[in-house]
């Protein structure tokens, strides 16, 4: 069962015990919506492409059917995920750290739409509009909007998906059509998607500005938000547990925008000790990990974890504190009761 965070617009985190062995059921994967979930109908669902391009055109859910299928198994993660565990917490949804999933989604890749329509060499950017609107400080109603660059949105990665673990996108994950981008914090995989417009500057609007790192150590002010940073989570036990005194084998998962899992660690009693890494879930989502233990005596007892990516990025030890509260990737430390 999902943890309710809000009601409207629907904001709900899963359960760690959920996320356990990687790929995680449509009904318990996280739901992030910054305005209500619009009501589409597939039958008269229409995409727009336009900007600088040399084809403008308008696709419907049939035509999109026409190019070459494809399936990703893709972790997305809300950019505010722990945001609950920086001191003081920062304003935002109170995300523990549940806002993360993983699913195979399927449909067709962005690439192949944006060539029937032929982006143009000026062009810097692509603009992806849902459905969803919403007032918001200063600007009013406006809809949701993020931006992608070209390089990465022509790339063999960014899907339109219409399909997720195999069925059709529930209206909160999207439905009928969404953006998927690989590796890069869920507000730029936007929902409800019925407009693409390429533009020849950067896209400097609301969601664009608002998820930038401020006020963070180590990053320059005003540095979007983008790769999803190092992490890795204990899924089994989950924290209170009470476990008998016997061995056991701890389970987890970890996952990186920057590249793949190199390293997990497990401290157990003060020591830091190499996990059994498995492979990534489906050769691209996150990886499993494993790490067998026996509680050395009843009590109460604490159990930490972290990884490292191919780029040797480590999870911090404690929160990286910014206003938004973005990016806390801190290691993830459980206590269990063993007795």
């Amino acid at each position: 069962m999902l943890i309710r965070l809000t009601d409207d617009p629907p904001n709900a985190e899963s359960q760690l015990g959920d996320l356990d062995g990687g790929m995680v059921p449509n009904d318990r994967f996280y739901v992030r919506c910054n305005f209500g979930v619009p009501e589409l109908d597939a039958a008269t669902w229409q995409l727009q492409v336009a900007g600088t391009v040399e084809r403008p055109r308008t696709w419907n859910l049939d035509e999109l059917r026409t190019l070459p299928r494809v399936e990703r198994t893709v972790t997305l993660e809300c950019a505010g995920n722990g945001r609950t565990l920086m001191t003081p917490t920062p304003p935002g949804t109170p995300w523990g750290l549940g806002a993360v999933g993983t699913a195979r989604f399927g449909g067709v890749r962005l690439a192949d739409v944006l060539a029937a329509s032929g982006v143009r060499p000026e062009a810097v950017e692509l603009v992806f509009a849902g459905a969803d609107r919403g007032p918001v400080e200063l600007e009013g109603t406006i809809a949701y909007e993020f931006n992608l660059d070209v390089a990465a949105a022509v790339a063999d990665g960014p899907i339109l998906a219409w399909t997720m673990g195999g069925r059709p996108l529930a209206p909160e994950h999207g439905f009928p059509v969404r953006l998927v981008v690989p590796g890069q914090y869920g507000m730029r995989s936007v929902k409800w998607l019925t407009r693409i417009t390429a533009v020849e500057r950067s896209f400097l609007g609301h969601f664009p500005m608002k998820y930038r790192y401020r006020g963070m150590a180590g990053v320059l002010d005003e540095s979007p938000v983008g790769p999803i940073r190092v992490r890795s989570l204990i899924t089994s036990p989950v924290d209170g547990e009470r476990l008998p005194v016997e061995p056991i084998v701890l389970r987890g998962i970890a996952w990186s925008g920057s590249g793949a899992i190199t390293n997990v660690e497990v401290e157990a009693g003060g020591t830091w000790l190499p996990a059994v890494l498995g492979e990534p879930l489906d050769g691209s989502g996150p990886a499993t990990w494993t790490f067998a233990w026996t509680p050395p005596s009843t009590g109460i007892h604490t159990l930490a974890v972290r990884a490292t990516d191919a780029g040797g990025h480590t999870q911090p030890e404690s929160p990286i504190s910014n206003e938004g509260g973005y990016g806390n990737n801190l290691v993830h430390r459980i206590t269990i009761e063993a007795g």
